[in-house]
């Protein structure tokens, strides 16, 4: 199995709004022609989140083997490209928990530069998935409750002006 960053991080019951759960660099390997991040690392890098999320909502059961099988699939994306970030560069993620119901939830990314400007935002939906019957299947029940409660805390922060666009010629 391929070895990821994981960005692991305890369950203590204080939910920020929003979470920054990854704190970065950019690697050469992901850095293309123009210098700068290629386009598909933006999702690789909004993907360290979406498992950071995953682990730390998770929290004790922090690996594939420790959940049984009761993991997420993402099922669509979208992403948005605002700034720059050069090889070398650091980097954070800010992620939102939009929706959420028995067997999807929606995360809202904004990929920050080291000076905190907006460089890309992600949004995911993601689906329960059993690895084992390979099919669909609902949040386990300490995923279900820690979900509301980050989907409570994170209900003051509104909604990003970026969630729910599809693509389009016309302006927004």
């Amino acid at each position: 199995m391929l070895e990821t960053e994981t960005f692991l991080h305890d369950w203590t019951g204080q939910i920020a709004a929003p979470l920054v759960l990854v704190r970065n660099s950019v690697k050469p390997e992901w850095v293309d022609e123009y210098h700068h991040l290629n386009m598909a690392h933006y999702l690789t890098i909004c993907d360290q989140a979406n498992w950071a999320f995953w682990n730390w909502i998770n929290a004790p059961l922090q690996t594939i083997a420790a959940r049984q099988g009761h993991e997420y699939a993402i099922v669509e994306n979208h992403v948005t490209y605002t700034g720059e970030l050069a090889e070398g560069a650091g980097f954070s993620i800010e992620t939102q928990l939009l929706d959420v119901d028995a067997k999807r939830f929606v995360l809202f990314h904004r990929v920050l530069d080291a000076q905190g400007n907006l460089s890309a935002t992600n949004e995911a939906k993601m689906l329960g998935f059993n690895l084992d019957s390979r099919r669909a299947e609902a949040w386990q029940p300490q995923v279900a409750e820690r979900l509301a409660q980050v989907l409570a805390a994170h209900a003051p922060l509104g909604r990003p002006e970026q969630a729910g666009q599809g693509i389009a010629l016309s302006r927004r």
